[in-house]
């Protein structure tokens, strides 16, 4: 039991660490009225924003934090 809960108290650790990695990396959003104006814009005009690196790592942000989340509520359990 000692094992497991070791195992996945560094697999959270692992998750935390990459959690705040992926958020780091992301590019900061504009604030105000004119970057809500030029955000629309480029939304608009970018086709492939599916497969931009802001895309990629939004996705990543969300699975880690998930994986974050599941193991810190399964420490909590045991």
């Amino acid at each position: 039991m000692n094992a497991l809960k070791l195992i996945l108290t560094i697999l959270q650790l692992l998750s935390g660490l990459a959690v705040t990695v992926v958020v780091l990396l992301q590019s900061g959003k504009s604030a105000g009225l004119s970057g809500a104006i030029a955000g629309g814009a480029e939304t608009f005009l970018s086709k492939g924003k599916a497969k931009s690196l802001d895309a990629k790592l939004a996705k990543a942000t969300k699975w880690f934090a998930i994986v974050f989340v599941i193991l810190t509520l399964v420490l909590n359990l045991i």
